[in-house]
């Protein structure tokens, strides 16, 4: 059968023009970055239209499996090659739909859909988990075809996720559930940041606020401590671009917040909250003390299925 008459007389081109938003909806998943998505999205149409379709019952979910396959792909060389990011590959100009601007607020639009702090800690996963992770728990794709796209078998594959999980979600001590009542107090105040609220900052910061940062995310001449909820808010508006890269996260057990942009941890914020209003912050952007951190995802919202993804048959 030829990619003309898949399915009846759909074409292939039809069908992976309808299915294009969510394989890019995987792949971003799975490699946190846009660019990197559309690379393999075209990857795979490439793939795609060179293979015998003779056998292939759901289209959706075979398009996914040979997505998510050049995905683990690219994290296996990216971590390889130990790079922030892999060169375009120059492709053919033969994808049945053009491929979107890519804009940086379009990258920030999605990257704030996904979840910062989700895409850090995703980042910080073997690819393996990554892939089992992303493919069965935000997207429904049974264990038996995980197991395929890993050439695991569907008990690994289980393990896999399972660790994954742990760690996106970290354990939840009574410590942590105390400091959940927080959570709201340090949105309003990523939000106010992102906004240059001067009077809501002044409203949420304790009047002896400390702010403490590494000199690395500092200019010259800054001090690396600042003290007084004035000075520290007026600081803060300095940086409303930087907030808008940053998310909630749970940052060493305690709520915080990741500067993350394009899903790479630059910085994080470590906040103390006492009277119902923040008394300290520690701003980390050394990269031993980022690497020492343990972040998860704050709140329940990423652990619900973002899609269902029929059942996947396997690719040759």
């Amino acid at each position: 059968m030829s990619a003309d008459q898949f399915l009846a007389g759909q074409s292939l081109a039809d069908r992976f023009a309808r299915d294009r938003q969510h394989l890019r909806a995987v792949a971003y998943r799975l490699l946190g970055s846009l660019s990197d998505a559309e690379d393999a999205v075209q990857q795979a149409w490439l793939k795609a239209s060179q293979a015998d379709l003779r056998e292939v019952r759901n289209p959706t979910g075979w398009l996914t499996t040979v997505t998510a396959r050049e995905c683990l792909d690219m994290l296996r060389a990216r971590r390889r090659r130990a790079e922030v990011a892999l060169p375009e590959p120059e492709l053919p100009d033969t994808t049945p739909v053009a491929s979107p601007a890519r804009t940086a607020e379009e990258e920030v639009l999605l990257a704030e859909s996904v979840g910062l702090a989700l895409l850090v800690v995703l980042d910080r996963l073997s690819p393996a988990q990554r892939v089992a992770f992303v493919l069965h728990d935000l997207f429904s794709v049974p264990f038996e075809e995980v197991g395929r796209v890993l050439d695991r078998s569907p008990v690994a594959a289980k393990k896999l996720a399972s660790r994954a999980r742990d760690r996106v979600h970290g354990p939840a001590p009574q410590q942590r559930r105390l400091a959940a009542r927080h959570l709201p107090l340090v949105a309003a105040f990523l939000a106010a940041s992102r906004g240059g609220d001067l009077e809501t900052l002044l409203d949420l910061l304790a009047p002896d606020v400390v702010r403490r940062a590494d000199p690395v995310l500092l200019p010259a001449g800054m001090p690396t401590d600042l003290r007084g909820a004035q000075a520290v808010a007026e600081e803060t508006r300095h940086f409303a671009a930087r907030a808008r890269m940053g998310g909630t996260a749970w940052v060493d057990g305690n709520p915080g917040i990741v500067i993350a942009p394009r899903g790479r941890l630059m910085a994080a914020l470590r906040l103390t909250v006492e009277a119902g209003r923040i008394r300290t912050i520690e701003v980390i952007g050394d990269r031993d003390r980022l690497d020492g951190l343990a972040i998860a995802v704050a709140g329940g919202a990423d652990r619900s299925r973002e899609h269902t993804c029929t059942t996947v048959s396997p690719s040759r």
